[in-house]
């Protein structure tokens, strides 16, 4: 991993490349896949889970008794962090609730929002040996709180045909309507389309391997929303000699984790603290069980070394990045100055594992810079906003010249006309 000092602004840029997901390699053979199961239904996604998934499926839907017996066989201890977890989650998205209020924008002139939930929503979670019950809560908790009806959960079942019972119990104690054992591409297409037993839902979430963002990206061209675009999960950590390295370091290697084209950024004014993050990185790698696959990630990964806060907020806001560590003496005043990044954890005692997992706040965010664009998922992911007006005739009479020279200069008559009639009584 490499060291960067004092770089000058212009080669900010290609410090902040990340590591590529080009998915439209993948193009064909995903529409393949949903052509299938838009077609055909049930019988496609059986036939694909037993191609990708070595296991083939007779009834696609989780039975009660399913989700009974994981909660039985469940430990105990983790079911209680799940519980806390989910708690912690409700609080933080219940207070994002937004009351409309209406507003008299002139006399006789009223105008007003609705908050409507989305009717149906798809949450995707993959499988594998490290199952992601975490994201269960982070998409269905604030799902039920916004209101919508139908929340269908996909996930892929082991070669037993059986899925991971901390999944099972998240969604349960999160409130999942329907959970469904399907994976990859075929669910993602059975969530679009709707199939015997998927419904077909208005907006999709959740992360999966490049074959599920490609699946979501074409989805979403002219078929069903989905959350935001997807890359590879990344963090910057701002930090000055008051740090802790061995804080630091735990961080670096937390992300790394995610997956082995995942990025952390360590960004410094002190070269004795850059130095002294190295070493504990290589410390700390040396006790973890998946070094190798760690040490691919920090390939992407680097510390650069600028000269003071205002360069550093500058490339924060440039790199726009998922996750932002804040370990400065300063954290609070340099935290206002930031506008670009997905979630912010602030002072030595908050690491980004707490947002990960049960803080509150929600671990769905925006990576590849899109974060300058883009909010992580909140409350108002699962909400539509519909507005209203309603004008009185004296209201018309006020405000219907304005609308009359506006549409005549734009010589749009009809629409002139639909007040001009109206004054005319």
């Amino acid at each position: 991993m490499k060291t960067y000092k004092y770089p000058d602004r212009i080669a900010w840029e290609p410090l902040q490349q990340r590591p590529e997901l080009d998915v439209t390699s993948l193009f064909d053979t995903v529409r393949e896949v949903l052509e299938d199961v838009r077609m055909n239904g049930d019988e496609a996604v059986r036939r694909y889970g037993e191609r990708f998934d070595k296991v083939r499926i007779t009834d696609l839907q989780v039975s009660a008794e399913e989700i009974s017996e994981a909660e039985s066989v469940l430990d105990e201890e983790l079911k209680t962090a799940i519980v806390t977890a989910r708690r912690n989650i409700e609080k933080f998205h219940a207070s994002q609730r937004v009351e409309g209020k209406k507003i008299e924008t002139m006399p006789g002139v009223m105008c007003w929002q609705k908050s409507v939930a989305i009717e149906k929503v798809g949450l995707y979670i993959p499988g594998g040996t490290a199952p992601l019950f975490s994201t269960v809560l982070m998409l269905a908790v604030p799902a039920r709180i916004a209101g919508c009806k139908e929340i269908v959960l996909c996930t892929p079942p082991n070669r037993e045909g059986k899925i991971h019972p901390a999944i099972l119990f998240g969604a349960k104690v999160a409130g999942v309507s329907k959970i469904v054992k399907a994976g990859g591409i075929q669910a993602i297409a059975a969530m679009t389309y709707g199939t015997q037993s998927v419904p077909k839902v208005y907006k999709i979430f959740g992360p999966g391997n490049q074959y599920v963002v490609a699946a979501k990206q074409l989805v979403s061209l002219k078929d069903v929303a989905i959350d935001m675009p997807a890359g590879p999960s990344e963090v910057e950590i701002i930090a000055d000699e008051t740090a802790n390295p061995a804080y630091i370091a735990a961080d670096f290697l937390s992300q790394a984790e995610h997956g082995s084209d995942s990025q952390s950024i360590l960004v410094t004014t002190s070269e004795s603290l850059a130095e002294a993050v190295k070493r504990e990185i290589d410390r700390q790698l040396s006790e973890l069980p998946r070094r190798d696959f760690t040490e691919q990630s920090l390939m992407h990964s680097r510390i650069v070394i600028l000269k003071n806060d205002d360069e550093i907020v500058g490339f924060t806001n440039q790199y726009a990045p998922e996750h932002l560590i804040i370990q400065t003496a300063n954290y609070a005043e340099l935290s206002e100055k930031i506008r670009n990044a997905g979630s912010v954890f602030l002072g030595p005692y908050t690491p980004e594992s707490a947002g990960d997992y049960a803080s509150g706040t929600n671990h769905t965010l925006p990576t590849k810079g899109y974060a300058k664009m883009y909010s992580g998922v909140n409350l108002d992911s699962f909400i539509r906003k519909i507005t209203f007006q309603e004008i009185t005739e004296d209201g018309l009479k006020l405000l219907g010249p304005t609308i009359e020279i506006m549409a005549a200069n734009e010589q749009l008559d009809g629409h002139k006309n639909a007040v001009s009639i109206r004054l005319k009584k």
